[in-house]
């Protein structure tokens, strides 16, 4: 027979289930309310250790360098009127003495810190084809090449000699000891172009780059009479790239080139099919070392005027263009800290610090002098910022240091929320000047860019003025100035 209650039973099962629900109800609450305090926390962040007048502060801050046209007017006269910088030239010094004049007019307290620096002069670069398989009668081919920083020169009339290439240290290894021996070495490792097209620019960068370094020491073992490289960089117009260069002590120093893509691809081309010869002419100079300067501006602090918060750029060049995303721009987001930090009268309780560091391109000379000159005040540095990865659009900050760090300026980048400017990624370095503070466990930051595009440019005749976007460049001074605001007038120093 079908199972059945009667009434009694029937009202006791109905009570039970009703206390059931109830006690079920009780024990949801907690968790509804833990709920609804994240969603509360996400849409509306705590200001952390700063008050609701400093977040507003910084909200003005983050405006105004919207608008003001500052960086971009200073950029420009960097790149155009000034024009390259290499370090030990007279357009670095005049850099020098133009920076600090503008810092002046703004009330900061000024130093030009004495360094001294590479002395590195380009001259003649030229490279043609005199010999390869399918050649007519006296016909030759022009090679687009550039030399790398601190090259040696080839003898005055040049030197003729086979072309080798290798892709890799691998196909290096497996040459015969004499294969290479009096000849022109070419390392045709490619740059990544889809890994930079994806926004990991740096990281491509990072993994052709060491060709670049490393090919005058691993020529000279071989025996080479010079070596050549592939331009490191994303954009194929053949534009030859150059940068720094190293040389081992104990091996005879070989001229070094870069030549371009299109170039190496020819090379790579012909030599598949027979002998190709080319005739190569490099005669740079190195002269002694010569008297430069960091630019030291302090935008005194209110409470703690001997605790100090950097913002900072290299002032030094390459000299193929006009440095202006590297790193004319870093400078001028710098500046334009400073330059709001006057506008709107404000001192923060501790410094901020200006410096526009000398010779990073050719080992970070002045960064190496700023240490020596500060090791007994290191613990007074509370935080450092260097812009040295162009003027692209920003999507947060890298920040060096402590973990705490990260969930410490969450409230930051809520302020940078309406740039798009929120993420906070943890990073082993934020800028090669500021490395040796971060090494010293000084917090260290840098703003995190769009970085593309900024291959296609970098140590190229490219990089001019042209190639900065104005917006885009305020948005990285936005950044610079609200998170050394930020730094600078927090209660206590960041987390270390």
């Amino acid at each position: 027979m079908p199972f059945s209650f009667d009434f009694q039973t029937r009202s006791a099962l109905i009570a039970f289930l009703l206390l059931l629900a109830a006690a079920s109800s009780l024990a949801q609450q907690p968790q509804a309310a833990s709920t609804l305090q994240q969603i509360t926390s996400e849409l509306e962040p705590s200001n952390g250790v700063w008050t609701a007048q400093q977040i507003a502060a910084m909200g003005r801050l983050r405006d105004a360098a919207l608008r003001d046209a500052y960086a971009t007017t200073e950029l420009q006269h960097l790149t155009d009127n000034i024009g390259p910088r290499l370090s030990g030239s007279p357009q670095a010094q005049q850099a020098v003495e133009y920076v600090a004049a503008e810092m002046r007019a703004l009330g900061a307290e000024v130093q030009m810190e004495k360094t001294t620096v590479p002395h590195w002069v380009r001259g003649v670069e030229t490279g043609q084809l005199v010999s390869w398989p399918g050649m007519g009668p006296d016909a030759t081919q022009k090679i687009v090449l550039t030399a790398l920083g601190g090259s040696v020169a080839t003898p005055a009339e040049g030197l003729t000699a086979e072309v080798i290439v290798v892709d890799s240290l691998k196909d290096l290894n497996a040459l015969s000891p004499d294969a290479v021996k009096g000849k022109i070495l070419l390392f045709n490792e490619h740059f990544d172009k889809r890994l930079a097209a994806q926004g990991l620019g740096f990281e491509a960068y990072g993994q052709a780059v060491a060709y670049r370094a490393g090919a005058p020491a691993l020529g000279a073992s071989r025996g080479a009479a010079a070596v050549l490289v592939r331009s490191v960089g994303g954009a194929e117009y053949r534009l030859p790239h150059t940068g720094m260069t190293e040389y081992d002590p104990q091996l005879t120093k070989i001229p070094a080139a870069s030549v371009t893509a299109e170039d190496a691809d020819l090379l790579v081309h012909l030599t598949s099919q027979g002998h190709v010869r080319m005739k190569l002419t490099l005669t740079p100079q190195t002269l002694p070392r010569a008297d430069s300067y960091n630019v030291i501006a302090d935008w005194k602090g209110s409470e703690h005027p001997e605790q100090v918060v950097i913002v900072s750029g290299h002032l030094d060049s390459w000299d193929l263009g006009t440095g202006a995303i590297d790193d004319g721009a870093g400078v001028a987001v710098a500046m334009q800290a400073i330059h709001l930090l006057s506008q709107s009268g404000i001192h923060p309780r501790r410094t901020i610090r200006f410096v526009a560091w000398m010779a990073e391109e050719e080992g970070s000379d002045g960064a190496q002098t700023y240490l020596a000159e500060h090791s007994g005040d290191i613990a007074n540095h509370v935080g450092a910022i260097e812009s040295d990865s162009g003027a692209g659009h920003p999507t947060g900050i890298y920040l060096a240091g402590k973990p705490e760090l990260q969930a410490w300026l969450h409230p930051i980048s809520q302020v940078l929320e309406p740039i798009g400017a929120t993420q906070l990624v943890i990073s082993k370095e934020t800028g090669a000047d500021i490395s040796g503070l971060t090494d010293k466990g000084v917090p260290s930051f840098a703003p995190l860019q769009d970085g593309r595009f900024y291959f296609n440019y970098h140590h190229t005749a490219a990089d001019t003025f042209d190639k900065i976007d104005a917006h885009e460049l305020n948005e990285n001074s936005a950044v610079m100035t609200v998170l050394a605001y930020a730094l600078a007038d927090s209660p206590q120093p960041a987390p270390r």
